[in-house]
C-alpha cells in the first residue's frame, strides 16, 4: 500500500491524535500530506513540520546542557552527579537538596532549571529522572538546623546528606554555585548551574518537587498559613497569617519577620507592612 493510500485508510483526525500523543507516524507521511490537496492535510503537514523543528531545537538545547558532563567524561570521570537545593528563602520548612547521577545519553525532554518549569512539568520530569537515573537521593536540613547553623551552612549540610545518600558513589560532583565541605570526591561549582548542567537541573527538579510535597503535608499539620500554596515563601498571604496566628513549629526563628514576632512585638506592624 502506498503512503497516499494509507492516508485514505487512516483518517486525518486519527493522524492528528497520534501527533498530539507523540506517537510514531508512518514513514514518508509528511511528503504524502504535502502532496494531498485537502486543506486539512496541508494543515497537518505544517503541524508535523513544526513538531519536528521543535524536537530538533529541544535536542540541541539538551546537548548544550550536557556540555559539562561530556567534558568531565572526556577527562575520565564516569560517574558525574549534579547537586542542587530548594528552599533557601522561605520563612518555613526545611531546606531540601538532591543529587542526581544520570547515564550518558539520558536527556528527558523539557528538563531545565526547576524555577523555569510549572508544577505538572516538574512532577513529570521528577518521575522520569527517578526511573532513568543511575542513582538519585535527597537530603534535608531541618528548621532547627537552619536556625542553629544559618541558612547557607544548612543548605550545604542538606547537599552533603543528599550526596552521601546516593547508592552509587560519584567520582565528580557538579554543584550549583558552591562547593560542599567534608566530601572526598572532586567538585566543580557552576554559577547558575541549574541552567547550565543537565545533572544539576535534574537535581533541582528533584529537590523542588520533594520540598513542595513536604509543604503540602505540613498544610494538614499547621492549617491556616496556606503552606500548600506559597510553600513557606514570604507572600502577603503568608505574612498576614503569621501576624494573625504567630509562628508554627516549622517557622524559621532566625528569619525576619518571624524573629520579630517572637522578640519585639511593637515592631511587627512595620516589618509586616
Amino acid at each position: 500500500m502506498t503512503i497516499r493510500a494509507s492516508i485514505r485508510e487512516v483518517s486525518l483526525l486519527a493522524l492528528r491524535e497520534r501527533l498530539r500523543e507523540g506517537s510514531r507516524l508512518p514513514p514518508g507521511i509528511l511528503h504524502a500530506l504535502r502532496e494531498d490537496g485537502r486543506s486539512g492535510a496541508q494543515d497537518l503537514a505544517r503541524q508535523i513540520l513544526a513538531r519536528r523543528r521543535a524536537d530538533q531545537a529541544e535536542s540541541r538545547r539538551l546537548m548544550r546542557l550536557c556540555v559539562h558532563e561530556r567534558s568531565a567524561r572526556a577527562e575520565g570521570f564516569t560517574l558525574v552527579a549534579g547537586v542542587d537545593e530548594a528552599g533557601m528563602a522561605p520563612l518555613a520548612g526545611p531546606v531540601v537538596a538532591a543529587a542526581a547521577l544520570l547515564p550518558d545519553g539520558f536527556r528527558p525532554r523539557g528538563l531545565d532549571d526547576s524555577k523555569k518549569l510549572d508544577a505538572p512539568t516538574r512532577e513529570r520530569l521528577a518521575a522520569e529522572v527517578k526511573v532513568g537515573a543511575v542513582a538519585w537521593a535527597v537530603g534535608l536540613a531541618e528548621v532547627e538546623e537552619i536556625d542553629r547553623l544559618n541558612i547557607f551552612h544548612a543548605g550545604l549540610l542538606a547537599m552533603r546528606r543528599a550526596v552521601q545518600a546516593l547508592s552509587v558513589v560519584p567520582d565528580l560532583l557538579l554543584v550549583d554555585a558552591r562547593k560542599i565541605p567534608a566530601l572526598p570526591m572532586p567538585q566543580r561549582p557552576l554559577i547558575h548551574g541549574d541552567a547550565l548542567s543537565l545533572s544539576i537541573a535534574a537535581a533541582s527538579v528533584l529537590a523542588k518537587t520533594h520540598r513542595d510535597a513536604l509543604m503540602q503535608r505540613f498544610e494538614g499539620d499547621y492549617p491556616g498559613y496556606g503552606l500548600a500554596q506559597h510553600k513557606g515563601y514570604p507572600t502577603p498571604e503568608h505574612l498576614a497569617a503569621l501576624l494573625r496566628l504567630g509562628p508554627s513549629p516549622i517557622h524559621r526563628r532566625s528569619f525576619e519577620p518571624v524573629r520579630a514576632l517572637l522578640e519585639d512585638r511593637p515592631r511587627q506592624r512595620d516589618l509586616f507592612s
